[in-house]
């Protein structure tokens, strides 16, 4: 009993540290405390002091100690600029950057906004605040906090606004036409299965919303303009939809993800 007990708590651990480098050092310190203290407390009450154990550090905590590693928390709190698309990423501590790319983000957000006050910038996953090269999974790169991933635009019965076809952000694709590069058909015939798989992660999704082409190319267009933008990655058929010729607009490669549902912009 004793081993399947232990087997729990690193497994908890393991997924803790993955989803959020943190939690996992929060949910040691606080199930480690009551077990030197032997104390006869009850697993909703170890669980209720380390639901708010984690919340508190990170709201409070890992802001401030995450400069040491100059990183900075994107806003949380939905503004006219800039936004997370949901809660779950800076819950999960995935909302870091360094601040060169804060500034940008928060430059190009305010232009957006001044052609449109409808929508918002709306950011999905960043990096964590420690530790360069720490993995942000399933992500292969986002480990420094130079890199970012930002939505599409989508218009809702011919109207702009922040509408999003994913809960998660990912995996609800746009389609490429029959005279565009298929760019999935290519890579899974290479043997890459991994390449569409982030449709399984939306959380549930929408078919009433449609790509709005052209504040989306603005977007692009605005990162491009950025002095510190080293690369953008999308998916062939959007470059192609875009019609901006930029060196910086970039192929991820097969080994990766589609990326026909999000933007993948990173600094130097």
């Amino acid at each position: 009993m004793k081993a399947i007990k232990h087997s729990l708590h690193i497994l908890i651990i393991s997924l803790l540290t993955i989803l959020t480098q943190v939690g996992g050092i929060i949910w040691i310190l606080n199930f480690g405390y009551y077990k030197l203290r032997k104390s006869p407390k009850s697993k909703f009450f170890k669980g209720a002091t380390f639901t708010l154990l984690y919340l508190t550090a990170t709201l409070l905590i890992v802001p401030l100690l995450a400069k040491t590693n100059n990183r900075v928390p994107l806003p949380i709190l939905k503004d006219k600029n800039l936004a997370p698309h949901n809660f779950i990423t800076p819950l999960l501590n995935r909302h870091y950057v360094k601040p060169q790319l804060k500034s940008e983000l928060e430059t190009i957000s305010k232009e957006l906004n001044s052609k449109n006050n409808d929508i918002h910038v709306s950011y999905l996953d960043a990096n964590f605040p420690f530790i360069d090269g720490f993995p942000l999974l399933p992500h292969l790169s986002h480990n420094d906090g130079r890199k970012i991933d930002l939505t599409f635009f989508y218009t809702f019965k011919g109207k702009e606004g922040n509408l999003k076809p994913s809960n998660s952000g990912y995996g609800k694709f746009v389609e490429p036409n029959l005279n565009e590069i298929n760019q999935t058909n290519v890579c899974k015939s290479k043997g890459y299965w991994q390449y569409d798989y982030t449709k399984y992660l939306t959380l549930g999704s929408r078919d009433d919303l449609k790509f709005d082409l052209q504040t989306t190319k603005e977007l692009v267009a605005l990162i491009l303009n950025a002095s510190s933008t080293q690369k953008l990655l999308i998916e062939p058929h959007i470059k192609h939809r875009i019609n901006i010729s930029n060196d910086k607009i970039r192929f991820h490669g097969c080994h990766a993800v589609r990326h026909d549902d999000h933007i993948h912009y990173q600094i130097n």
